[in-house]
């Protein structure tokens, strides 16, 4: 069974909305393009073969912490008791998921989306660089 783990930087971005464009539909956010070019990129650094069969799939989204999350001060470095450890703003989970397959399957990671058998998505903070761990698993 194929087994592909992929960690991709920059920021998560939600496929949203589109728009008919001069007979051409054209996506509304202009964030989702770099983000799908991110997931090629990083997909092109491990050269694996393209995933056929049903494919679970594990996303984790990471959004660098506001400033807000911070203490002030001679504590400015250290994190708030009460800043949250999950990710609970916009982009909506469901939307970053569809941009995120997309861009596997623009990277040749997976033939079509439509072979995503089981998802796990989470999105939470992190004090390093934002983006994604994406793993595909091909299954029975």
């Amino acid at each position: 069974m194929l087994r592909r783990e992929l960690r991709v930087y920059g920021t998560p971005a939600p496929q949203g909305s589109k728009r008919a464009f001069n007979n051409r539909i054209v996506e509304v956010s202009k964030r989702v393009k770099p983000w799908r070019e991110a997931i090629v990129k990083a997909a092109q650094s491990q050269p694996y073969p393209m995933m056929t069969k049903p494919v679970v799939v594990r996303i984790v989204f990471f959004f660098e912490r506001p400033k807000s999350h911070y203490r002030t001060g001679r504590n400015s470095g250290l994190l708030k008791d009460t800043a949250p450890h999950n990710h609970i703003t916009t982009p909506d989970l469901d939307k970053l998921v569809r941009s995120t397959l997309d861009g596997c399957v623009q990277a040749g990671m997976i033939e079509d989306d439509k072979l995503v058998v089981t998802l796990h998505a989470t999105k939470r903070y992190t004090d390093e660089s934002g983006g994604a761990s994406i793993v595909l698993e091909e299954t029975e």
